[in-house]
């Protein structure tokens, strides 16, 4: 093959093919000799081959300083996008389980200390939340949502134990705790109106929502425990008992006679006192009794009080446990002064000395029902 060469690179051209001779390598592997030629052809696709690799490792060295770090920093940038994201995720949790803790504690401070009244606590119950994963901020809003878990379970237990011994005391007068019981013994439908709020939706803890439950219903039963007399109509340092109920000999008669009430005799002029809140029925002469008081305190709970000299109520008239009502006499079917005193359910009388005997615990309370009424109450309109 001939070449045309420019005479001043004969010497160059000349020397490049010098060095692209035609060789001979020999290899021996100790047995027998082995001889590969080399021509000028096979030199230069090795050196094409050996320039190929130069050049792309020097194009990936370039490539690895060039564009690495701009993915290094993509992937850092969303790394801490991602740590971002997980951050934000933890301190809502944070600041949900914070409000919880504050809904939660407020509530169960407004019912222990009775602060607040049904209506109010309804609102306050706190609503259910999902449970979220434990992180380092959270922690330590779970370990006061178990303490306040604890102290709900320990009201709970505190108002079901209150609401039981308040019917056991109810049930030593003869008086069943369903009676006040709003449409208990009733098949209708009503009562009164309750807007929707946290205490009745399913949207409220449940634990909190049964103790709200339980602790209404205890709350209802001592509001009603008021209408139950309790109290002495007159003073015990005035007074001596001269005839209990039931069957007696009639002071007139002499025959065998139904007793309704009980008989306390005193000096004329005696104060008698309201035994239990409620309202004037009747102020006015009735026949055997003479001058008459009749309380209604509801429930079909009445007491009346005969033979008085003086009444100082009228028909109609609210009154409260201890108020004055009248003064102790002999009018009407008597044989000396004496309050004649009576106690009747659903208009059957029953013996007032139970009533007379009430527990400590009873009239504890009704004092602090009394003490309560101001808070108000469900809105009946």
């Amino acid at each position: 093959m001939s070449v045309a060469v420019h005479p001043l690179n004969a010497g160059l051209f000349g020397r490049f093919r010098g060095a692209l001779r035609p060789r001979d390598l020999f290899f021996h592997d100790g047995s027998s000799l082995r001889r590969i030629r080399l021509c000028t052809r096979r030199q230069l696709a090795l050196i094409a081959a050996t320039v190929a690799l130069l050049g792309w490792a020097v194009f990936a060295t370039v490539q690895a300083f060039t564009a690495t770090p701009t993915r290094q920093v993509a992937q850092m940038e969303k790394k801490v996008a991602a740590m971002k994201a997980e951050y934000a995720a933890m301190k809502r949790d944070a600041l949900a389980q914070a409000a919880r803790i504050e809904q939660r504690q407020a509530f169960l401070s407004a019912l222990v200390e009775g602060t607040a009244d049904a209506k109010t606590l309804a609102a306050m119950v706190p609503g259910d939340m999902p449970e979220s994963p434990a992180t380092a901020l959270t922690a330590p809003y779970a370990r006061l949502a178990a303490k306040q878990d604890a102290l709900a379970g320990k009201a709970l237990a505190a108002t079901e134990e209150r609401y039981r011994t308040t019917t056991a005391a109810l049930r030593k007068l003869g008086i069943d705790a369903r009676r006040f019981q709003r449409g208990g013994a009733q098949l209708g439908m009503g009562g009164p109106y309750e807007p929707v709020t946290k205490a009745n939706t399913d949207d409220a803890d449940p634990q909190f929502r049964a103790l709200f439950l339980s602790w209404k219903k205890m709350d209802s039963l001592e509001r009603e425990v008021i209408s139950v007399p309790s109290a002495r109509p007159v003073p015990a340092k005035h007074i001596s008992f001269t005839s209990g109920y039931g069957v007696r000999s009639d002071p007139f008669r002499g025959s065998a006679a139904m007793h309704a009430g009980i008989d306390l005799a005193g000096p004329v002029g005696t104060p008698i006192y309201a035994t239990a809140d409620g309202m004037v029925g009747r102020a006015q002469w009735a026949n055997g009794y003479g001058n008459l008081v009749e309380l209604n305190h509801g429930k079909g709970i009445q007491t009346r009080y005969g033979h008085l000299s003086k009444i100082l109520v009228s028909a109609g008239q609210r009154v409260k446990r201890g108020d004055l009502i009248a003064k102790m006499g002999s009018t009407g079917r008597s044989t000396g002064s004496h309050l004649h005193y009576e106690v009747r359910l659903d208009g059957r009388a029953v013996n007032p000395i139970p009533f007379l005997q009430s527990t400590d615990y009873l009239l504890a309370v009704q004092n602090r029902a009394n003490a309560q009424v101001a808070l108000g109450g469900p809105d009946t309109n």
